[in-house]
């Protein structure tokens, strides 16, 4: 399938990926002399930042998704397709998708980040990962269908299998999914399923590093333990997973826990796709570019987001694979674009830290802001506001403040319903993907 190019065609942009970089480098371009046409397999954005709401019951899906076509609908020169991209072929400038192929004057690679589970077949198998809405889904009723089987079923270690969660790894989502189902388990799920026991369900924290949000002050650290523990929620450090069949986890430490609910978020990886050369790969299956988020040797291609590894002046690590930097690369990347097209000298980008933060449950958050570091009642709400300004479209905003206002005063949230059933389908049991026609 072609896309039709007016007669007076402007350069064309392909950015495949719509994520907070390839999303943002779009909106820049809305309305300018370039052509563009954003490729993605899903036909909406998702603010993947509070996907743990969505999979916990404190929102719908609406409220974190935006179709595309709503956000560009008044643009002219921005077409969206939905497809899956299969390869790039730089050296005849050409995009092969699953609907045909696109040619581009510059392509961009905003293919965003995949979950890691570090080569552990049996985990990856087995486990819960969050990284999109259809996860967020499979997770919510997962926690329902396991509750609802407890219920047909006596005191005992099935019992309280069926509702104990572990939650595996201590960064930002780790920490805010177990502060969430701990707020469940204590002010919800009681009322829900007055049947069972709370008291025999325990919600698990397993790091394998020292102490929880490892990115942040240690300060943050030490209060976002404590703000877990009080919580109920069993936090153990420098405990890594090292096999989970469905039923039990075991760690290196010695410890097993018996569970049929385990959610990984210890690691995310870049998510390139086919006809990058192999050499231009680096740690984290990240994409090498330039100071101005080239792929080196591959004429007029662009990385951005979390699959571009762009170090910074100074620094071994590449830059971090989180929201803020996304939108940096998009915002620059268009400004650049622009100023190409205006023959204007362009500056090299410089990624600004725009500082971290976490929310714990209620009143609960740490936040790091350069020097500036402050936790509780006040971070909670720098937190709330911060995610409102980020979130795309008004009316998203407005109904995620509504959520959280409603749930702040009723802790009532829209568990209930087990609209989409749950069942993990064992990998030699599932159907075999079909070619698809370049």
């Amino acid at each position: 399938m072609k896309i039709r190019i007016p007669e007076s065609a402007d350069p064309r942009v392909v950015i495949i990926g719509g994520g907070f970089g390839g999303l943002n480098l779009a909106k820049k371009l809305r309305n300018k002399p370039y052509q563009v046409v954003l490729i993605d397999k899903h036909n909406y954005h998702t603010f993947q930042p509070l996907l743990y709401q969505v999979a916990t019951g404190g929102l719908e899906p609406d409220s974190i998704g935006t179709a595309y076509r709503n956000i560009f609908e008044k643009s002219s020169n921005i077409f969206f397709r939905m497809a899956e991209t299969l390869e790039i072929d730089p050296k005849h400038k050409k995009v092969h998708t699953s609907i045909g192929t696109i040619g581009y004057d510059f392509l961009v690679i905003a293919t965003g980040a995949k979950t890691n589970f570090f080569g552990m077949e049996e985990v990856e198998q087995n486990a819960m990962a969050m990284k999109s809405l259809p996860q967020a889904l499979d997770l919510r009723s997962l926690f329902l269908q396991n509750l609802e089987k407890a219920v047909n079923l006596e005191y005992g270690d099935e019992q309280e299998s069926l509702m104990d969660i572990v939650v595996v790894g201590g960064g930002p989502t780790g920490v805010e999914t177990a502060g969430a189902l701990a707020e469940l388990k204590r002010h919800v799920f009681p009322d829900e399923f007055g049947e069972l026991d709370f008291k025999i369900m325990d919600i698990h924290l397993v790091e394998a590093g020292p102490r929880l949000l490892g990115t942040m002050s240690e300060k943050a650290s030490e209060k976002t333990k404590k703000y877990l523990e009080e919580l109920g929620v069993m936090v153990s450090l420098n405990t890594g997973l090292t096999s989970y069949d469905g039923k039990v986890a075991k760690f290196n430490n010695g410890l097993e826990i018996p569970t049929k609910s385990l959610i990984w978020t210890a690691g995310v990886k870049g998510n390139p796709i086919q006809g990058v050369p192999p050499e231009l790969m680096v740690r984290g299956n990240r994409i090498k570019v330039d100071e101005f988020l080239r792929v080196p040797g591959l004429d007029d291609v662009f990385a951005i987001g979390d699959v571009a590894a762009m170090h910074c002046k100074g620094k071994l690590d590449p830059q971090p694979m989180v929201a803020p930097a996304a939108i940096q690369h998009g915002q620059y990347l268009a400004d650049m674009l622009l100023r190409i097209r205006k023959n204007k000298p362009i500056g090299i980008f410089q990624y600004q830290d725009k500082g971290s933060m976490a929310t714990i449950g209620r009143n609960k958050a740490v936040v790091d802001l350069g020097k500036l570091r402050f936790q509780g009642v006040f971070a909670w709400f720098v937190w709330m506001f911060v995610h409102l300004m980020y979130l795309v479209g008004f009316r998203n905003r407005l109904v995620v403040f509504v959520n959280w206002a409603w749930n702040y005063l009723s802790y009532d949230k829209g568990l209930q319903l087990i609209i989409r059933p749950f069942m993990k389908i064992p990998k030699d049991k599932a159907p075999l993907a079909q070619e698809i026609p370049a």
